[in-house]
């Protein structure tokens, strides 16, 4: 529950940096590879490739996440990108030969409805929001790199330190990625480096510390109900710091992603199996179980 609970504070922390969403995306993913890498050390070894192109769909989430969460509201952002599971239905059908059944059509068309009620109506720009049509591009895509991720962590659970050799060498990507858009780097006051210490070292770091030792305790399906507190304080908080109301066809869209993710899970659903993958990790490992499977979050996000 801590664990989701600081995964949720990633969109007001965002907003409340003054940086470009490229300047946060870069500097965030630095200090969280480095964070990552100092409180989880099986995350230090790189195993392969297939390491590598996990942490490269892993790391363009974490940077279309900020994007998009700095363009539009906090909620658009994290339930665009919960939408992750209605395309881990098709890619784990199509690249791991996972079998859609009968019951899961049900899950995609209501993720499908979910998705709609987000992407309709014409969001007027607010100080939080300041282009929230891109924006909700950016966080549709970021769905769909979540659902890689996803695909990705279910193809190497067998492998113990794979999740979290990939949480490090993603957060790495993404900086590298966002460093030649963040340029010049404009004299950060200390608010600024304080959130994006926060970001980096709390919301993703300590919070993966947290999942991987909570994991040791509680069964997955648990876990991955928990988790579902993340896009439901996600918003809140930005309500609550930033003054942020989404627009009531966000709430809906919202609402039913979310109840249709935990029918899934709950019942067994093909998306939701090893769901505890979200977040990064694989359930042997002592590191995984379970996201966000990020946010992600997100995101991971």
């Amino acid at each position: 529950m801590a664990c989701a609970a600081l995964f949720s504070t990633g969109g007001a922390a965002i907003k409340a940096c003054s940086l470009s969403g490229w300047q946060v995306a870069g500097l965030r993913s630095a200090v969280a590879a480095l964070a990552i890498a100092i409180l989880l050390p099986e995350s230090r070894r790189v195993r392969d490739l297939r390491v590598v192109l996990l942490a490269a769909a892993y790391a363009a989430t974490l940077v279309l996440f900020v994007r998009a969460t700095k363009l539009t509201t906090a909620a658009s952002a994290i339930f665009l990108q919960s939408v992750a599971p209605l395309y881990v239905l098709l890619l784990g059908h199509w690249l791991l030969g996972e079998r859609v059944r009968r019951g899961d059509l049900g899950y995609m068309a209501a993720f499908a409805l979910g998705l709609a009620f987000l992407l309709s109506g014409s969001p007027v720009p607010v100080a939080s929001a300041p282009d929230p049509a891109l924006g909700n591009r950016l966080a549709a895509a970021s769905g769909v790199t979540y659902a890689l991720t996803l695909v990705g962590f279910r193809y190497l659970r067998a492998d113990p330190g794979a999740g979290a050799s990939s949480l490090v060498v993603g957060n790495v990507l993404a900086a590298a990625a966002s460093l030649p858009f963040a340029l010049p780097l404009p004299r950060i006051g200390m608010a600024d480096l304080a959130v994006v210490g926060y970001l980096g070292i709390v919301q993703i770091g300590l919070a993966y510390l947290l999942l991987t030792r909570g994991m040791r305790h509680v069964p997955a399906l648990e876990a991955s109900l928990l988790l579902l507190v993340e896009p439901v304080l996600n918003p809140i908080w930005a309500w609550i710091l930033q003054k942020e109301v989404p627009e009531a066809a966000s709430i809906v869209g919202g609402a039913v992603i979310l109840v249709t993710t935990g029918l899934m899970t709950s019942r067994g659903g093909n998306v939701t199996t090893h769901e505890g993958n979200e977040r990064g990790h694989d359930g042997g490992s002592g590191a995984g179980g379970a996201r966000h499977a990020d946010r992600a979050g997100g995101g991971p996000v």
